[in-house]
């Protein structure tokens, strides 16, 4: 079994564990995630833990047993504490601001650019050039992250676009004459 999979995922209190066969649901006071379980692997619910099992002995389900252990583990995070990522804007007249599920952008281009949230995702903007998205799902979260982001990816020459706030942008030298 995979090393991931070996380790239990440790259910904090306030959050509630329904195991149906391969369906597994957890509720919060923030909110409700579900997952279907692959085939292969086996969940059990014990003394606020989940632990992860292989159901055969297959390189398939060894992988599998991984990710689901990961996949779990996102989802009590989440559901507990939530999720942020940050970006930040770069650039001479790049803003942005939050208005409730939209998420106002200008970028450079001839007209302004909308971003309609998904539900469950927040969006907070604490200066022009920052952006602030939270929520309890780490996939969905991720997903939002990129799909602004790649209104205006950052270029290599003068490191101007949307970048997450930890990323590295290693600028290009220009061209000699």
């Amino acid at each position: 079994m995979s090393r991931i999979a070996k380790e239990p995922v440790i259910v904090p209190q306030g959050l509630e564990v329904v195991l149906n066969g391969q369906d597994l649901t957890i509720k919060s006071k923030k909110g409700e995630m579900s997952l279907r379980i692959h085939d292969k692997v086996r969940l059990s619910f014990e003394n606020g833990q989940i632990l992860t099992s292989v159901a055969d002995d297959t390189p398939e389900a060894n992988m599998q047993s991984g990710t689901t252990r990961a996949l779990v583990h996102n989802m009590v995070v989440g559901l507990d504490k939530g999720f942020e990522k940050k970006l930040t804007l770069v650039g001479v007249g790049y803003r942005a601001q939050a208005k409730g599920q939209e998420l106002n952008l200008t970028l450079g281009f001839s007209h302004p650019v909308v971003h309609h949230l998904p539900q469950g995702v927040t969006c907070e903007t604490p200066s022009q050039t920052e952006i602030v998205l939270k929520s309890y799902d780490k996939c969905l979260l991720g997903q939002v992250a990129a799909d602004i982001r790649a209104y205006r990816a950052p270029e290599p020459y003068k490191g101007k676009g949307i970048r997450y706030a930890d990323e590295v942008i290693h600028l290009k030298e220009a061209k000699k004459k």
